[in-house]
């Protein structure tokens, strides 16, 4: 059996950029909204304290995530980004509440925005920063394999898109005079960002239920074998599943029972090698029957099981 690295400080780090990014976008975004009085500007700021809270609760996660195993926990830390992630889904729901309720009001109550090119530029500004930021994390929650940088960048993102929304709004209640949109272009941010919590929240239900690997890694991952089988070998009742960003993959190796124990031994290195390769992050399991024990081909592993 092989083990999986320890995750590099790298993401931390990148938490921490999130955190920093969030702290400034609050800022501005009140100041936006104080300034102009505008509930879509309120949403917007709302948004950016939820990323915030989200970024504290990732750099937490990351930090748990990259313990290494230890006799409580032999398969890692590694699932701690799910809880991340789920905090952030549910975060999200929250703001969304909260954002639609104070909508709501002010369609009933419409009221005048002040300051409107100041606020502009300032909320541009903020956009302008979390777009920057969003592309960075969602660079590294791709090359670290981190579903907690991934779900950072992705909500940034969507704030990105809700800034412009929120922006396009006001633009048009400033020439139009329908005060009644901003409030209008508030709900519409509630809804895109219970859109998005609800992806979130997919994805983490998908990995705290073990969840297999995605059908392109299957793929690779039956090509890596393919090339031990043949010779009286066999590798069947592979299963796969990723907690993380690490991967957890167990099979068993089939081969005549004539082989030594070491010579089994030698190619179950090889087949643990290969799939290293494939996945460096990844825990391999191998387990070696002899092919002609009917038994051992009575196992083919969970249903969706490839191999």
């Amino acid at each position: 059996m092989t083990t999986p690295r320890p995750e590099p400080a790298a993401a931390q780090r990148y938490a921490l950029l999130s955190i920093a990014a969030a702290i400034a976008t609050i800022g501005m975004k009140t100041l936006a909204w104080k300034v102009t009085g505008s509930v879509g500007l309120l949403s917007d700021a709302v948004e950016s304290i939820v990323n915030l809270l989200a970024a504290l609760v990732a750099f937490w996660a990351l930090r748990v995530a990259a313990q290494p195993p230890d006799a409580e926990h032999p398969f890692g830390h590694s699932k701690a980004e799910y809880l991340a992630s789920a905090f952030e889904g549910i975060a999200i729901l929250g703001a969304a509440i909260a954002i639609a309720i104070t909508a709501w009001r002010r369609i009933a109550d419409p009221q005048p925005l002040d300051n409107v090119g100041v606020g502009l530029a300032i909320s541009v500004g903020a956009s302008v920063v979390n777009g920057a930021v969003a592309f960075v994390l969602l660079r590294a929650g791709r090359r670290l394999d981190s579903i907690t940088l991934r779900s950072d960048a992705h909500h940034l993102l969507t704030d990105v898109w809700t800034s412009v929304g929120v922006l396009v709004g006001i633009l048009v209640v400033k020439l139009t005079g329908w005060l009644v949109l901003d409030p209008i272009v508030a709900l519409a941010v509630a809804t895109n960002i219970v859109w998005m919590a609800g992806r979130i929240l997919l994805e983490t239900a998908q990995g705290l239920l073990d969840r297999t690997i995605p059908a392109a890694e299957q793929k690779q991952l039956n090509d890596v074998l393919a090339k031990f089988r043949g010779d009286g070998v066999e590798v069947h009742a592979v299963r796969a599943r990723q907690a993380g960003p690490v991967r957890f993959i167990d099979m068993h190796v089939l081969v005549p029972g004539s082989w030594s124990v070491q010579r089994g031994h030698d190619l179950c290195e090889g087949i643990e090698s290969g799939v290293k390769a494939l996945f460096p992050r990844s825990s391999v399991m191998t387990h070696l029957e002899p092919a002609e024990d009917p038994s051992a081909w009575d196992d083919p592993g969970a249903p969706g099981a490839t191999g």
